[in-house]
């Protein structure tokens, strides 16, 4: 895990024309999206169309990422930061929060849509997925242009990568430490993209290996149904650091 320091950062809309900022604070952050290896340690699953150990883990949904955040959590004797509620499955809906995502008891923020709803524990120390500021402050790591080096050094998109997924850690990473926030696959996010328009649809952030270099940037905002699985998203886990004495 990486540690991505507090800073600002201004998140825009090019639909809406709409820019705001958001105070992010210290987070760690996965030096590389999850791995098929990684996916399959924790879940014995290996959903991706390629196999690799060292790829990326694709195919997954945002709901499949939520709950290996919660899995990775319980294996390694943390405490859960979601609290699941979705079609058919009960077990984990421990905790409450107000459907429309506003602040819930016990410290708690929930998100509901036509799959069912999913809260978030803010007080608890186990893996989760970035915001959306999260990921494009990480993302940028200090840096105010679109991409936080060139292309072809930092990413594998459409130009580079001969059609087909690469293993993580193969390009320069930013100066936090982190691969592949650009291209190879697109990462979930926890945001809900636009309820008003969109109902339920996440925010997916970075681009991946079979895009354009236009969608390899690190202000560019995608889209999708939480229960969407494709060959070119995947995701990786953050954790809060905890609040000094």
């Amino acid at each position: 895990m990486a540690a991505v320091p507090p800073g600002r950062v201004v998140l825009s809309d090019r639909r809406t024309l709409r820019s705001w900022p958001v105070e992010v604070a210290p987070f760690l952050m996965s030096a590389f999206p999850v791995t098929q290896g990684w996916y399959a340690q924790v879940t014995g699953l290996r959903p991706s169309t390629a196999r690799g150990d060292l790829l990326p883990v694709e195919g997954v949904s945002w709901w499949d990422a939520v709950r290996f955040c919660d899995a990775l959590s319980r294996s390694e004797g943390l405490t859960p930061v979601y609290g699941l509620l979705a079609d058919g499955d009960t077990a984990d809906a421990d905790r409450s929060a107000d459907a429309d995502g506003s602040a819930g008891p016990a410290g708690t923020f929930g998100q509901a849509g036509p799959a069912g709803t999913v809260t978030w524990d803010t007080a608890a120390d186990g893996y989760r997925l970035p915001t959306e500021a999260e990921w494009e402050h990480a993302c940028r790591a200090g840096t105010e242009g679109p991409r936080y080096g060139p292309l072809d050094e930092v990413a594998w998109y459409r130009g580079n990568s001969a059609g087909r997924i690469r293993p993580v850690g193969g390009r320069r990473p930013n100066a936090w430490g982190l691969h592949d926030m650009l291209g190879n696959v697109w990462d979930w996010c926890w945001d809900v993209y636009d309820a008003e328009v969109y109902g339920a649809y996440r925010v997916l952030r970075g681009g991946g290996w079979a895009d354009e270099h236009w969608s390899c940037r690190a202000s560019v905002r995608r889209r999708s149904h939480p229960s969407f699985r494709i060959d070119d998203v995947g995701f990786r886990v953050v954790r809060s650091v905890p609040p000094g004495p």
